[in-house]
């Protein structure tokens, strides 16, 4: 058990045993004689927010649809399903989700427990569409937290704390088709113009950057079809060319891995991720790390980090800019604000990433960056805490659910309950 490494292969887990459970009953008793215990899910976090030193817990054979509700337009699933796996079943039904993240291997629970976002003005991360879950307490007993109940706002951003998900309820919508167009060299001063006409000419935009100059090398433009759209897109965007060729957001890496580009029409879960689920995501090997500003102060944020970019970019394989719409999730980064999310894939160096994390770190201070939980960061307590303005009654939850801290390890308790540790080995 310990050799088990995180996706990204700079982090190795602590844990002396695994257990794969086959039903929520055996979840339920291993919970409860635990001393302490985590889930382990696809193992897409780059920090130690999901490790442990006693026993992990995966869910990889609790992964299927357990009911489509056709009257009320929800779906539930068990917690260890992915999303490249529910979005197939759901697309076959005639129904789909809001949005996607980057990646479709990653499992729901793990993605809503740490507010896992895509892209656009209008779409709230992928825990704003939850209205149920079921999760197992340290007791082993179960509990249901709901929007019917109130308490979905506290909870649904858990960051492995409250408990063993189980069950996720969903929203979901009538499936759509999308297509996907590339556009390259977009201006960071085109950007400052034409901000909100940027962001909103899609379903979903990002803008990926290497940092080597003031531009965009390439703008990625998701857009959902209907009759009265065209099929034509312009040769120009804001002065950026519309690509020729299928594009991968790293420069240098063959798109052969990518969703389909050149404006060919398919189904949005074929076009929302960046990558398809049965390729290697995204670079391989790299790190993560993400901060999140409001959407206000965008573009004066990425200015400062453009003062900073011969520090950047010698590390960096490529940074992407997206917009998150505001939510009311209590440890949301998104919480009662439209954001900008800029994140950064960094070449597989930490001892290189560490030295750069904290000047950009600074050069956002200003404008309250609140980072992923679940990527790389060097923030210390006393600077995230003023950030986040529901801490204190998310701390409370924990500790109500949690007294004895059986779900708790050492970064939740260095950034939620004051206890100072390291972070990282």
């Amino acid at each position: 058990m310990k050799n088990i490494w995180n996706w990204a292969g700079n982090y190795r887990y602590s844990a002396s045993e695994l257990h794969i459970p086959t039903s929520v009953e055996q979840v339920q008793e291993l919970v409860a004689r635990s001393k302490q215990i985590k889930v382990l899910g696809t193992r897409h976090s780059f920090n130690s927010i999901a490790d442990c030193t006693e026993s992990f817990l995966s869910l990889q054979k609790l992964n299927q649809v357990v009911a489509l509700d056709t009257v009320q337009n929800k779906v539930t699933v068990e917690a260890g399903i992915r999303y490249g796996e529910l979005c197939e079943h759901l697309h076959n039904h005639g129904y789909a989700l809001h949005n996607l993240a980057s990646l479709p291997h990653i499992t729901v629970a793990g993605a809503c427990s740490t507010a896992t976002h895509g892209s656009g003005d209008r779409n709230g991360n992928l825990a704003t569409v939850v209205d149920s879950m079921e999760i197992v307490q340290a007791n082993g007993d179960m509990a249901v937290f709901s929007r019917e109940q109130q308490d979905i706002a506290g909870s649904i951003v858990g960051l492995g704390g409250l408990g063993v998900v189980t069950k996720i309820t969903l929203d979901v919508i009538p499936t759509f088709q999308m297509s996907q167009h590339v556009y390259d060299n977009l201006s960071l001063v085109q950007l400052n113009e034409h901000f909100d006409d940027v962001f909103s000419s899609a379903y979903s935009v990002s803008l990926f950057t290497d940092w080597k100059n003031a531009n965009f090398n390439q703008v990625w433009l998701k857009r959902k079809l209907t009759d009265q759209v065209s099929d034509q897109v312009a040769p120009e965007f804001f002065g950026a060319q519309l690509a020729t060729s299928p594009r991968h957001p790293v420069p240098g890496h063959t798109a052969e891995n990518c969703s389909e580009q050149m404006c060919i029409a398919g189904p949005w879960h074929e076009r929302l991720p960046h990558f398809r689920m049965d390729f290697t995501p995204s670079a391989g090997e790299e790190l993560q790390s993400e901060y999140f500003v409001p959407r206000q102060d965008a573009y004066q944020a990425l200015n400062a980090l453009n003062g900073i970019r011969e520090h950047i970019s010698p590390h960096l394989y490529v940074s992407e800019v997206r917009t998150i719409a505001k939510d009311n999730l209590w440890m949301s980064p998104n919480y009662n604000q439209d954001s900008v999310a800029i994140h950064f894939t960094w070449k597989p160096n930490w001892e290189s990433v560490k030295q750069v994390l904290p000047m950009i770190e600074k050069q956002l201070a200003p404008f309250r960056a609140r980072p992923h939980w679940g990527k790389l960061f060097t923030m210390q307590p006393a600077q995230l805490k003023p950030l986040y303005e529901k801490l204190q009654d998310f701390r409370q939850l924990l500790l109500h659910c949690d007294p004895q801290g059986k779900f708790r390890n050492d970064f939740l308790n260095k950034y939620l309950i004051e206890k100072q540790t390291s972070l990282f080995r």
